[in-house]
């Protein structure tokens, strides 16, 4: 039987557990896309408090990909001895930490993006912000090629593991989604013919980094949203990927016009609202042989446990509950096993716009209250 706390291997990488820090924004980095001394303590942070493998914030491999201020950049070279002294930070606590790679495609912004956005189809849908330019047969070259010199820089700067990004409305996905992919040619139309992006990034990837170190993937395992990806779709782009050695997928859902079926949901303050999904996950897991990973409202033992060792899902992503408690799983190794703290209020990413950097404010008001407080003195 899976335990949650035993060692695995992925590729060759040794993880001490079967917890993943998902993806998240953390706004830790310069407007170009350098990471920081913050970033750098950030997951120093969730090594040390035993995460089995880190998944850093998507970072941009071009910067017409980027989406969010402070969003870390993968695409140049220039950042070599930043994103070393990061990878190393990470080491140095015994900790394992993947890259993701992603291209916001048609959900970014002129302004963010300093030319007008790329995408599949030039369609206005809700999860753009403006209508986006479609993509050239060039344009697809270009930016199958600056995932791989992504991929290549992450394996030389220090990275155990790259992630595809190919959920949540970013590029990747358009081009699964019949809703933002319009095309006529090889890369839009029939199902087979929207994964080709996507294999064509993967194959890319891989012929960067070798057979030999872990490539993953972010999948929705649907878009929760009408006219977007399916779960059928998601079986059929997890058997291709599975077909061609991808080293495990994990697996989430939604869009940010996913309406309450968001990435992120709110009111995760019951057993019956993790997990969402799970189910999702279940059926990608019976269609492929790689590992599994899932994401989406994990806050308790209990509903970890079931989802591991009768689910039969191998590892469980979690990102919300560690931005409040970065040592959660020392807490549940050292016997406190009740859930975690994180109320799923989503106020973390509030002041990454603001402040520059995400924390949980829940716990920062709790904290400033408690220095408030007057302690009573022996008498």
């Amino acid at each position: 039987m899976k335990n949650l706390f035993e060692e695995t291997i992925i590729n060759g990488m040794t993880l001490g557990n079967r917890f993943v820090r998902s993806a998240t924004w953390e706004g830790m980095c310069e407007k170009d896309g350098r990471p920081t001394s913050r970033l750098a303590s950030c997951y120093r942070d969730l090594a040390f408090g035993g995460v089995g493998l880190i998944i850093t914030g998507y970072a941009f491999v071009r910067p017409d990909g980027k989406q969010l201020p402070g969003k870390m950049g993968i695409h140049s070279d220039d950042f070599a001895v930043e994103i070393q002294t990061l990878t190393r930070t990470v080491h140095n606590e015994g900790g394992r930490i993947c890259v993701q790679l992603v291209h916001a495609g048609g959900q970014t912004t002129t302004k963010t993006a300093g030319r007008r956005p790329l995408a599949p189809s030039s369609v206005k849908v809700e999860q753009f912000p403006e209508e986006p330019e479609a993509m050239s047969k060039e344009d697809i070259d270009e930016i199958v090629a600056a995932f791989g010199e992504g991929a290549r820089r992450a394996k030389a700067y220090g990275f155990d593991a790259v992630q595809l990004h190919a959920a949540h409305g970013y590029l990747i996905n358009q081009f699964l989604s019949p809703l933002t992919n319009r095309r006529t040619d090889g890369y839009g139309g029939s199902l087979q013919n929207r994964c080709r992006f996507l294999l064509e990034v993967y194959s890319r990837v891989r012929s960067e980094v070798g057979a030999d170190f872990p490539v993953l993937v972010k999948l929705n395992g649907s878009d929760n949203l009408e006219g977007g990806v399916l779960l059928e779709d998601a079986v059929y782009a997890s058997r291709l990927l599975d077909q061609e050695k991808i080293d495990a997928i994990e697996v989430s859902g939604g869009t940010s016009a996913s309406g309450e079926e968001t990435p992120v949901r709110i009111k995760i303050d019951a057993p019956e609202r993790e997990a969402y999904n799970l189910a999702l996950a279940r059926e990608i897991k019976e269609a492929v042989r790689c590992p599994v990973m899932v994401v989406g409202g994990f806050r308790s033992l209990e509903v970890i446990n079931k989802a591991i060792r009768e689910d039969g899902i191998d590892y469980i992503s979690m990102a919300r509950p560690f931005i409040r408690e970065p040592q959660l799983l020392r807490r549940w190794k050292g016997g406190d096993t009740s859930p975690a703290r994180c109320i799923s209020c989503n106020g973390c990413f509030k002041p990454g716009l603001k402040e520059g950097g995400i924390y949980c404010v829940v716990e920062k008001r709790e904290e400033q209250k408690r220095k408030k407080t007057p302690r009573l003195k022996n008498k």
